[in-house]
C-alpha cells in the first residue's frame, strides 16, 4: 500500500504546483501577441520589438542562479509566490505609453518569471514519482503552454473591442499573475519537503551566486532544451505581423488550434518518451519543428499556417516534456534548485535570442528567410541530438 501511494501523481501538492504555474504561464500567454503590437502602435520597430522580448530574457538568465540557490536555502514555495507577485506588479509600468518603459516593465517581469520556473521545476521534481518523471513532465510543461489555447487569441479580441484596448490586456495579466501568487499560498501548506539539509546547500555571496551560473550535470539537457525553443518566437509573437503582411485574418484561430494541440500533446507525449526513450523522443521533436518551419516560410492562407504551426507545437510538446524529464533525472538533491534554474535558464534565453533574430532578419530581410534559417537552426538540433545518442539512452 505505501509503495502504491508513492507513484501517486496527482497529489494535493502537484495539482497546486500546476495551478499555480498555470496562472503564471497564462499571464505570459496573453502579452506575447500584445507586446509586439504595443511596441508597433507606438511607433516602434520589429528590431525594437526584439529588443523589448530580449530584455525579459536578460534578467531570467542573469538572476537565476542567484533563485535558484535562494531557493535551495530558504523556501522554493515562497520563491514561487515573490516571483508571481513580481510577475504582478511590472506589468504596472505597461500603462506608460514608451517602448523603453515597457522593456523596463519585461525586466522585471524576467526576474518574477526566474523564481516562478526556478521554484516551479524543484518543486517538480521533489513530487514527481521516479517512474513516470516523463509522464509527470509531460502534464507539468502541457499546463505551462495551456495559457497558448485561448490567452493570445483573447488578447488579440481585446486590444481591437469597443471597450478593450491596451490597457484592458495589462488589467487582466496583473490579475492573472495576482491569481497564481494566491495559489502558491494554499500550495505552501501541502508542498513536499526537501530530502536535503538546506544548510547544506551552497553558500557564499550572492555575487557568486550569479557568476557560477552552469550545474555541470545537466548541460546536455540544458542545450537541448534551448535548441528546441530557440525557434519559439518565431511562431508565438512574430506570426502576427508575418500574418498582417501577408494578408491573413482572424489569426487567433492559430493559437486556439496550436494551443490545444500542445495541451493534448504533452503528457501524452510525456509517456511515449518515458516508454521509447528520450534520444528518440529528441528525434521526432527536432524533424518536426523543422518541416513546420519551412512550411511556414512558404504560407499564403490562415489553412497554411495552422497546419505546420500544429506540427510545430507538437515537436515542441515533446522537447519539453522530454529534456525536463532528463534534468529530473540528472539533478542531484542537495543542489536541486541550483540544477532546476541551470535547465530553465534555457527557456528565457532561447526566447530572447530567438526574438532579437527574428527582429533583426524581419527588419533585413523579411519573413521568408527569417523562418527559412530558423528552419536550418532546427535542423541543427537534430544534429545535436544524433551526437549524444551514447548520453541519451
Amino acid at each position: 500500500m505505501p509503495a502504491a501511494k508513492s507513484q501517486s501523481l496527482w497529489t494535493p501538492a502537484f495539482a497546486l504546483l500546476c495551478c499555480a504555474q498555470f496562472f503564471g504561464s497564462a499571464q505570459h500567454a496573453l502579452l506575447q501577441p500584445t507586446f509586439p503590437l504595443y511596441i508597433t502602435s507606438l511607433g516602434g520597430t520589429p528590431f525594437k520589438v526584439g529588443l523589448v522580448l530580449a530584455c525579459f530574457a536578460v534578467t531570467s538568465v542573469v538572476f537565476r542562479p542567484l533563485i535558484g540557490g535562494w531557493a535551495d536555502k530558504w523556501s522554493e514555495t515562497g520563491v514561487l509566490i515573490c516571483g508571481l507577485l513580481l510577475l504582478s506588479a511590472a506589468v504596472t509600468f505597461c500603462f506608460i505609453p514608451l517602448p523603453e518603459a515597457t522593456m523596463f516593465a519585461n525586466a522585471l517581469r524576467g526576474i518574477g518569471w526566474a523564481g516562478l520556473n526556478a521554484a516551479g521545476y524543484s518543486l517538480l521534481a521533489l513530487s514527481a514519482p521516479a517512474a513516470r518523471r516523463g509522464e509527470a513532465s509531460g502534464y507539468y510543461s502541457g499546463v505551462q503552454a495551456s495559457g497558448t489555447i485561448l490567452l493570445p487569441a483573447l488578447a488579440l479580441w481585446l486590444i481591437d473591442a469597443p471597450f478593450g484596448g491596451f490597457a484592458m490586456v495589462f488589467v487582466l495579466a496583473i490579475v492573472l499573475a495576482g491569481l497564481g501568487a494566491g495559489t502558491g499560498a494554499i500550495l505552501a501548506r501541502h508542498a513536499p519537503k526537501p530530502t536535503h539539509n538546506r544548510h547544506a546547500a551552497i553558500s557564499g555571496p550572492w555575487w557568486r551566486e550569479i557568476l557560477n551560473v552552469l550545474d555541470r550535470e545537466i548541460i546536455l539537457a540544458s542545450v537541448l532544451s534551448f535548441g528546441s525553443h530557440v525557434t519559439f518566437p518565431a511562431v508565438a509573437s512574430f506570426l502576427v505581423l508575418y500574418a498582417r503582411e501577408i494578408g491573413v485574418e482572424n489569426i487567433g484561430w492559430f493559437y486556439v488550434v496550436s494551443g490545444t494541440t500542445s495541451l493534448l500533446a504533452r503528457p501524452i507525449l510525456g509517456k511515449v518518451s518515458d516508454r521509447i526513450g528520450r534520444r528518440r523522443a529528441l528525434l521526432a521533436c527536432f524533424i518536426f519543428q523543422a518541416v513546420a518551419l519551412l512550411a511556414l516560410a512558404f504560407a499564403t492562407n490562415l489553412v497554411a499556417l495552422i497546419i505546420p504551426g500544429t506540427f510545430y507545437m507538437v515537436g515542441l510538446a515533446m522537447a519539453s516534456a522530454t529534456t525536463l524529464a532528463i534534468a529530473m533525472e540528472q539533478a542531484q538533491p542537495e543542489r536541486r534548485g541550483r540544477a532546476m534554474a541551470t535547465f530553465s535558464i534555457a527557456l528565457p534565453l532561447s526566447n530572447g535570442i530567438g526574438a532579437l533574430i527574428c527582429g533583426s532578419l524581419v527588419q533585413w530581410f523579411g519573413f521568408f528567410w527569417m523562418y527559412l534559417l530558423f528552419a536550418c537552426i532546427a535542423g541543427g538540433g537534430l544534429m545535436v541530438t544524433i551526437a549524444n545518442r551514447a548520453h541519451l539512452k
